[in-house]
């Protein structure tokens, strides 16, 4: 019995190469469209579809594979007494291989504004339908959607000289898991763009991600890890999800958790900001007006904040990193002690001047330097989380929208309003139970994580210590009793915002009027768990 290959591909990566080499082995062609240039051009015989069917394509391409004597050949099972009658009787011809992969469809309603038509018209059924179908009958048929995946297949045809039963059953069920998983992916981004807006929350939901990353391990080097991006027709790349890696050491799984919360700090600011991130949370910070050289404001963070935690952090901005910006972190010594070179893991910008970026690669061999697009931050997106036996899924916190109510006496300046909105962008990024001490755009104090609030603010004022004078306070969500007023305002600060809604609301309202400082309500809550 002959052999015989179905080439239907969009990637059209390699695809002569292995129809030569199939046909060197005897196996016949079979194709559609412009695979078939694809292997005419590489001096290939090939059959086209219309001529093995004796069905011309029709309703402008929309049916072409669907045809008992495409599915019928991928379908019946060798050896099976009444699939190989019927399969006779019907003229069946025998399809032993099928190597297709589909149309980016995320790329296609993304870019060009298709209308909903032309959306339409770009969604694949007939080679879904050959892949599940080869990829159902793999114990007979080789499903191939990969390019990576050619070279392997051939090396074992090769050994079998030619017999496809001579690929082992584990290599077959490797190919069938990744055909199906080719396809879910595919639907996914299909479902996803005819949902559009009108269901956030459906009741099935599948997310598609493709592997960016195998890394060395997880968490912890006993667990494995990889990073993946997620695909949608909704969300563009952005972010970390997008990063690009000039130079240090590959990047690790707590690296990339890192570095997402470094940027996605400084990305909430549209003023020039610089961030230093330990373990998800900021250790040091500082914003400036328009212009601000972010070197200048590097050195401030870095003085005023908590230099002792930013030792081995992750360094963001949300500017261009220049090479003033580069010496400064090549050259500024810890505040500590004024000769210890400051050490880094990571820096990320949205990118880096030529110059500035060389200087920067000579700070160490390891530090690893990443440029990804801030892209639109505040754009609506989908997050999930993994907890044991099922998934969170949430809307993503990026709301800007808060009100300051003064529900105090005191009245506060324009300056503290300012800081006050640095605090409250900043306690978005912080662990909860989060509070921040800001002064002059600098982050002077943070706790974060701690089990009640008044010990986070206890936290703020051992780090600000007599920094905290004219400082201002935000937290989270609201405050439920008034020691942590009470805290903010023994330790110098002039301002504390909360979220509002105890109980004792109107005991916080009292210790702030006692201690002559203002008390300011947002109405917005900012929990990170």
């Amino acid at each position: 019995m002959a052999h015989r290959a179905m080439l239907a591909v969009y990637d059209k990566a390699g695809i002569g190469d292995l129809a030569r080499a199939l046909h060197d082995l005897g196996w016949e062609i079979v194709s559609t469209g412009g695979t078939a240039a694809a292997v005419r051009a590489a001096n290939v015989p090939v059959t086209e579809v219309a001529d093995l069917t004796g069905s011309p394509e029709m309703f402008n391409g929309r049916v072409k594979t669907l045809h008992p004597k495409v599915h019928g050949g991928i379908l019946y099972r060798r050896g099976h007494p009444d699939d190989e009658r019927e399969a006779q009787e019907n003229e069946i011809p025998n399809i032993d291989l099928v190597a297709g992969n589909l149309y980016p469809f995320v790329e296609t309603v993304t870019k060009g504004n298709p209308t909903l038509a032309e959306a339409i018209e770009q969604i694949d059924i007939g080679g879904p339908a050959m892949i599940r179908a080869a990829a159902k009958n793999h114990q007979w048929v080789l499903p191939i959607i990969d390019p990576a995946d050619y070279e392997g297949v051939l090396e074992a045809l090769r050994a079998a000289k030619g017999d496809p039963s001579g690929v082992d059953a584990a290599t077959r069920k490797r190919l069938a898991a990744k055909a199906f998983q080719h396809v879910a992916h595919y639907d996914t981004a299909v479902a996803e763009y005819l949902r559009g807006d009108d269901e956030t929350f459906p009741d099935e939901l599948t997310l598609a991600m493709t592997r960016r990353y195998e890394l060395r391990y997880g968490e912890n080097p006993h667990q494995k890890g990889a990073f993946y991006t997620l695909d949608s027709v909704r969300t563009p790349v952005e972010g970390i999800g997008a990063f690009e890696q000039h130079h240090g050491k590959a990047m690790s799984y707590v690296n990339i958790l890192d570095a997402d919360a470094a940027f996605n700090v400084v990305a909430d600011f549209e003023e020039p900001t610089i961030a230093i991130i330990k373990h998800t949370n900021p250790a040091c910070l500082a914003t400036g007006p328009e212009g601000s050289p972010v070197a200048a404001l590097y050195e401030r963070a870095l003085a005023e904040g908590d230099f002792v935690s930013a030792y081995g952090g992750i360094v963001a901005t949300n500017r261009i990193v220049d090479f003033d910006f580069a010496n400064a972190l090549r050259e500024v010594r810890s505040p500590s002690d004024g000769s210890t070179r400051m050490f880094y893991e990571i820096v990320i910008a949205p990118g880096y001047t030529e110059d500035g970026l060389e200087h920067l690669k000579k700070k160490s061999a390891d530090l690893r330097i990443l440029t990804a697009p801030l892209g639109a931050p505040r754009a609506e997106r989908i997050e999930a989380r993994g907890v044991r036996g099922g998934m969170l899924v949430e809307t993503a916190d990026v709301s800007d929208d808060h009100t300051f109510d003064v529900v105090s006496e005191r009245q506060p300046s324009k300056q503290e309003l300012d800081d006050l909105r640095a605090a409250w962008i900043v306690c978005k990024h912080v662990k909860s139970n989060a509070v921040a001490f800001v002064k002059d755009g600098v982050l002077i104090g943070m706790g974060a994580g701690q089990p009640n609030r008044v010990g986070s603010a206890e936290i703020c004022k051992a780090q600000a210590g007599e920094r905290a004078q004219g400082s201002v306070a935000a937290t989270d969500a609201l405050i439920p009793f008034p020691d942590t007023v009470e805290v903010c305002a023994s330790a110098g600060c002039t301002v504390v915002a909360h979220t509002g809604g105890s109980i004792r609301d109107a005991d916080s309202v009292e210790a702030a009027n006692k201690a002559g400082i203002t008390l300011i309500v947002t109405g917005v809550r900012h929990f990170r768990h």
